[in-house]
């Protein structure tokens, strides 16, 4: 298999969480065509487990799906800055808890067809209260749930957000 030759790339539009790229490039089979990108940094999602084995969660609205929904907590990765670090202070910033420790466990596109994002997964242990701010345009409440019960929420769509239950899955065997 081949990679595609970029031609060309043209933003046509800047946004602030995400840019919007068309991009011209040139097949396998020589033939040209355009294939429109959604540009967005790397980010991170935790699964914050604690020692009663209870799974950290945000529950916020989300417009877009126009929906309150509960997630795991994520954020992306300030440039420059590494995705292990940008775990721990998103956990702090979200559910106001540092940990003792951090593991990858995975990572993936969220949708490699059309956008550039990539997720970097972590299991984050040994937690303990030490928050920082929340950001300015975040409105989140923080609920702790038994793993056993999040794990049975994956299948009856109580969870419907993509990263959410893709890092479940991966953390399924650090968590059972």
């Amino acid at each position: 298999m081949k990679k595609f030759d970029t031609i060309q790339i043209n933003t046509v539009y800047q946004g602030k969480v995400f840019d919007v790229r068309n991009d011209e490039v040139r097949l396998p089979n020589g033939q040209t065509t355009m294939l429109d990108i959604v540009a967005h940094p790397p980010a991170v999602v935790i699964v914050p487990l604690d020692s009663e084995g209870n799974i950290y969660f945000v529950r916020q609205y989300r417009h877009a799906a126009d929906q309150i929904m509960l997630e795991l907590p994520a954020g992306v990765i300030d440039p420059g800055e590494q995705p292990d670090l940008c775990a721990l202070r998103e956990l702090r910033e979200e559910i106001g808890m540092s940990a003792n420790q951090i593991q990858k466990i995975g990572g993936f596109y969220i949708a490699p067809g059309y956008s550039s994002e990539f997720l970097h997964i972590y299991l984050a242990t040994g937690l303990k209260p030490d928050p920082l701010p929340a950001d300015e345009d975040e409105f989140i409440s923080v609920e702790r749930i038994p793993t056993e019960l999040a794990l049975s929420m994956i299948g009856d769509e109580k969870i419907q957000d993509a990263k959410t239950l893709a890092s479940l899955l991966l953390a399924s065997a650090h968590l059972r």
